[in-house]
């Protein structure tokens, strides 16, 4: 199976097994989890991974919204775009994928760079790290890139190196449900997939917002799970970037990808 096929299971059903760990992981056994908890400036990669992410992707900046951002990613020349999934020896590659609700959330940020420029960012499941990126090619003064994959976070700072930024601090663990972070700006792109994890989802954003009058940007480009949510009635609509052909071709048919306010009501409660 080519990875195009697998990136159709990634699409329509492995991203409930994600959603899953994003609603319920606090940690987990292996090795590398506990060794990529927290990445930060200086930190050094694992040879042997830092190998194979070099060898099974490809440097890249074309095809998408950001040509200034230069990524790893899997591409039709990469090995694993033809062999089958479960060759591949870490987690589901979602990070390996520039997903156009992050795409969209990056080409603001680098348009309207005030929206960063000396505010503290948490670029909340970052995948391949470049709406963090863009954050810090903008001026942020802080800037926290968090997955739950320890692997998206080697490949973030080896796509930092690739733009030549120090890495910025990277947290490897589900934060959703945690206690509210004081953050002056939470972007987060594609991750309305579930609709269970959209509802923890929107209850932790609501508080982020009530509590330290958090500024929240999402990106998504129109998936269903998103406009159905009932989230959808408090977005204010930003921008919308018509998707290149590359990424039109990538993700079955979606045109363009949107950057939405949240602008939370008071229904919730805090509890």
């Amino acid at each position: 199976m080519a990875f195009h096929g697998w990136k159709w299971l990634l699409l329509l059903g492995r991203q409930n097994t994600l959603a899953k760990v994003w609603r319920g992981r606090r940690g987990g056994p292996s090795l590398c989890w506990k060794r990529c908890c927290h990445w930060s400036a200086g930190k050094s990669l694992d040879p042997e991974v830092r190998a194979f992410l070099e060898e099974n992707t490809e440097v890249t900046n074309s095809g998408h919204l950001t040509p200034e951002i230069r990524l790893r990613l899997l591409t039709p020349r990469c090995r694993f775009w033809r062999e089958k999934p479960d060759l591949w020896p870490y987690g589901d590659p979602f990070w390996a994928i520039y997903w156009p609700g992050g795409q969209a959330l990056s080409r603001y940020i680098l348009d309207n760079p005030h929206v960063v420029k000396g505010r503290s960012v948490l670029d909340l499941g970052s995948g391949c790290g470049a709406t963090a990126i863009a954050a810090v090619m903008s001026g942020a003064s802080q800037v926290l890139a968090n997955d739950i994959d320890p692997i998206a976070g080697m490949a973030m700072i080896l796509n930092c190196e690739l733009n030549h930024l120090n890495p910025f601090p990277i947290t490897i663990k589900n934060i959703i449900n945690s206690e509210a972070g004081n953050w002056d700006l939470i972007v987060l792109g594609d991750m309305f997939y579930d609709e269970q994890l959209a509802d923890g989802l929107h209850h932790w954003l609501q508080k982020c917002i009530r509590i330290h009058q958090t500024e929240v940007l999402i990106g998504d480009p129109g998936r269903h799970q998103f406009l159905s949510h009932s989230i959808r009635s408090q977005l204010h609509k930003v921008i919308e970037y018509s998707l290149p052909q590359y990424t039109r071709q990538e993700n079955y048919g979606l045109t363009s990808s949107i950057v939405w306010s949240y602008q939370a009501s008071n229904s919730l409660d805090d509890s």
